[in-house]
């Protein structure tokens, strides 16, 4: 189980104004300020955050499995969405924030019911908003798998 993950970012301010926007249909808001990272999370009135952006030095480097080095690993990330109406407008919301799209709003082919789509941040982060995983939905209720 996971309780948060660090996405590393070349520009914090240009990565926080992407996530604030296209997370914003997901229910996430900003709400942990450890400048100069930042966490985000679901607008429970808790303090709690399960994402979190954090600048990275644009010149550092760091190892890759073949010997080689990068600048900025590509991480794929993936948030649940209580909706496919939210997957729709996350990609959406993403879209006008300046990510790219990487995969736009539909069905795929993992397991029946999976719908969801992606985008690529600032930084070229695959960032998915996926509703259903075989209808568990973390609440016990079940999400359908189809809607207008």
């Amino acid at each position: 189980m996971l309780d948060h993950i660090t996405l590393h970012v070349t520009d914090i301010e240009r990565s926080v104004n992407f996530y604030t926007r296209a997370l914003s249909p997901l229910g996430y808001i900003v709400k942990a300020h450890h400048e100069p990272t930042l966490g985000f999370g679901v607008d429970d009135g808790t303090l709690h955050s399960d994402f979190y952006l954090s600048p990275t030095d644009a010149d550092a480097t760091n190892p890759r499995h073949d010997g080689t080095e990068t600048v900025s690993p590509v991480t794929h990330i993936a948030f649940l969405a209580p909706s496919i109406d939210a997957v729709r407008a996350f990609h959406a919301a993403a879209l006008a924030a300046g990510g790219r799209d990487n995969g736009a709003p539909g069905p795929r082919p993992y397991h029946p019911g999976y719908y969801s789509a992606f985008v690529l941040d600032p930084d070229g982060n695959n960032v998915e908003a996926v509703v259903d995983w075989s209808g568990w939905f973390g609440d016990g209720s079940h999400c359908p798998t189809t809607q207008s």
